[in-house]
């Protein structure tokens, strides 16, 4: 497996490629956007702060299978009308637009939540067993216009410079087991407090690496050359390859969460506790630390290259970048152990109950990892506000979003009994002619509901 030219146009059409195949499905995340908020979200809510496993309205719940994906890129933006109404089929390369900087961003993460199940040992005690397969890529720091020339094609009538700083690109794809456990920590008469844990074995089926500190240069037509002045490293895990993975040969790793949640309980006399509201605050906060740890690999190959020197941009249209370097530029191998860092996000959460059925969700996820950062890919920084209708059977929600890189979202989504469909972006996406951010969930589960006991705190 190299870094080669065919893996970095992936990058690029990684995000359509979701667009184009789960849009058809009507179900158009960051994962399960405005639906991790949702008092009955069960194990789905586990995986954002592991508090929520205890002092839950459910006494148990049976996560049957979800799956969540999520991608894009300040580099281009697509317009879902184009790409449903084009009778020849859309070409990524002519209509899609491109917004070029000098640091440019590719995402993409799917997750998909295996047989899982959460239920409460007692009144102050639960305990949730998860199990997980998830996939990241990240490319972080990249020169569009280098970005295009060498997927497209150098244009020998355009002349451009780039100089790029803490260039890195990752991709990693592991699975996870995890044991959660929550406590309630204090119960009075207006505060609640919980707290909770999550310990995960992971199980790494492998990825690749690459970075560069500093990378400058610039493209001269008249002559159509190349000049660089720099230096590139990229790696990978022993027998990865990003076109066929396998989870044949894993190597093992350790994983935590920690997380906390506050209630601020009043007694609420507003009419509703007769009929539909079983939960008692009026103001709920959260604070999480996911993804704490990482994988080491035994065996990885990585290549250090002095990029000082200049090439024919030519040999690009007949060469993969791996052998242009080789060609061109000198390089080192290095074979033994690797790192790949999980990616450590901080959650911050508030729900607050307005009336009846009605509640209003902030979530905001920043990550702890630095954009940029060798052998490490980050989530994208989001801060969400998600209205929702609630009730034991059924919710609907409309998150709000705005995201890293300058992104708008606005999406829909519901939960029917055991069925949870949505999205953080569908709206924008059917709106917008320039969309630069997709993603979708789907989910099956057994919800067991807690008998709801009307009496109203004291």
């Amino acid at each position: 497996m190299k870094f080669t030219k065919s893996l970095l146009h992936k990058t690029a059409c990684y995000y359509l490629f979701l667009l184009s195949c789960l849009f058809p499905i009507n179900a158009i995340g960051q994962s399960y956007i405005g639906h991790a908020i949702d008092n009955y979200a069960g194990v789905h809510g586990v995986i954002y702060n592991p508090a929520n496993v205890v002092g839950s309205p459910m006494s148990a719940d049976i996560n049957l299978f979800s799956v969540s994906a999520f991608g894009g890129s300040d580099y281009f933006g697509i317009s879902l009308k184009d790409l449903l109404n084009s009778d020849e089929g859309f070409d990524f390369e002519d209509n899609a637009q491109r917004f070029p900087t000098n640091e440019n961003h590719f995402f993409a993460n799917a997750d998909v939540l295996g047989p899982s199940f959460m239920f409460n040992m007692g009144q102050r005690h639960s305990i949730a067993i998860t199990t997980r397969a998830r996939g990241y890529l990240n490319l972080d720091n990249i020169s569009g216009n280098l970005y295009e020339s060498i997927s497209d094609g150098f244009d020998v009538n355009n002349d451009f410079e780039f100089d790029m700083k803490d260039l890195s690109g990752t991709v990693h794809v592991f699975g996870e087991i995890g044991l959660s456990y929550g406590r309630i920590l204090m119960d009075k008469k207006t505060s609640f407090l919980k707290a909770g844990f999550t310990a995960k074995y992971l199980f790494g089926a492998g990825g690749l690496f690459a970075n560069s500190p500093q990378l400058t240069g610039n493209y001269t037509g008249f002559n159509n050359s190349l000049a660089t002045t720099g230096s590139l490293q990229y790696g990978f895990s022993q027998d990865f390859d990003s076109d066929d993975i396998n989870f044949d040969s894993l190597e093992g790793g350790f994983g935590f969460d920690l997380g906390m949640v506050y209630e601020y309980r009043p007694r609420i006399l507003d009419g509703d506790i007769s009929g539909r509201r079983q939960q008692q605050y009026k103001l709920k906060v959260g604070l999480a630390l996911t993804d704490l740890g990482a994988i080491n690999y035994s065996q990885a190959e990585t290549t250090s290259y002095n990029l000082d020197g200049d090439v024919m941009a030519s040999e690009f249209d007949t060469k993969d970048i791996e052998q242009v370097l080789d060609d061109n530029y000198t390089g080192s191998v290095d074979l033994g152990p690797s790192k790949l860092n999980l990616p450590t996000t901080l959650h911050l959460s508030a729900d607050y109950y307005l009336k009846s059925i009605f509640y209003v969700g902030l979530h905001g996820t920043v990550s702890a990892i630095k954009s940029g950062k060798a052998n490490a890919y980050g989530t994208l920084n989001t801060l969400t506000l998600a209205p929702r209708i609630e009730t034991k059977i059924f919710s609907l929600y409309t998150p709000l979003s705005i995201r890293q890189y300058g992104e708008f979202a606005w999406g829909f989504g519901f939960r029917l009994g055991p069925l949870t469909i949505g999205s953080g972006s569908l709206l924008t996406n059917l709106l917008s002619n320039s969309s630069k951010t997709s993603d979708v969930y789907l989910g099956l589960k057994i919800p067991l509901y807690k008998k709801i006991d009307f009496q109203n705190r004291s």
